[in-house]
């Protein structure tokens, strides 16, 4: 019989390659994914799990304004369009798309701030700590 060769870091390899969190893009997939992650940890997963915890953590360390953190909740908690959205909040889509852009780049700098002090994330998908 041969050995088996296990992975360790795979999960880890895979979650860096699709959320690049250093830059607005990687945020917005993120948060897009949002209820799967739920979804996971509902199933068990202690990784997803953590992941949910981070972003809420990142959310609040963001310094977000009221409305910014409302179009979050909405459009990527609630799954609302960011036209429904924007009618619950009083605005236009584009206000709500303008708020979201601002609100994933103030994420962004969290998680790379934590990626620069080897907080457990990467720059732009590479492990350079």
């Amino acid at each position: 019989m041969g050995s088996v060769k296990v992975d360790l870091h795979r999960k880890e390899r895979e979650f860096d390659a699709a959320y690049a969190l250093d830059n607005a893009e990687g945020v917005r997939l993120l948060l897009a994914d949002y209820q799967k992650f739920v979804s996971r940890k509902r199933c068990g997963d202690y990784d997803a799990a953590t992941i949910l915890i981070d972003i809420h953590k990142a959310l609040k360390l963001a310094n977000l304004t009221a409305r910014q953190r409302q179009a979050i909740e909405l459009v990527y908690f609630g799954e609302l369009t960011q036209a429904e959205a924007g009618e619950r909040m009083g605005i236009t889509q584009q206000a709500v798309d303008y708020s979201l852009a601002l609100s994933t780049e103030k994420i962004a700098d969290i998680y790379y701030y934590w990626a620069s002090h080897n907080e457990g994330y990467t720059i732009g998908g590479r492990n350079d700590g």
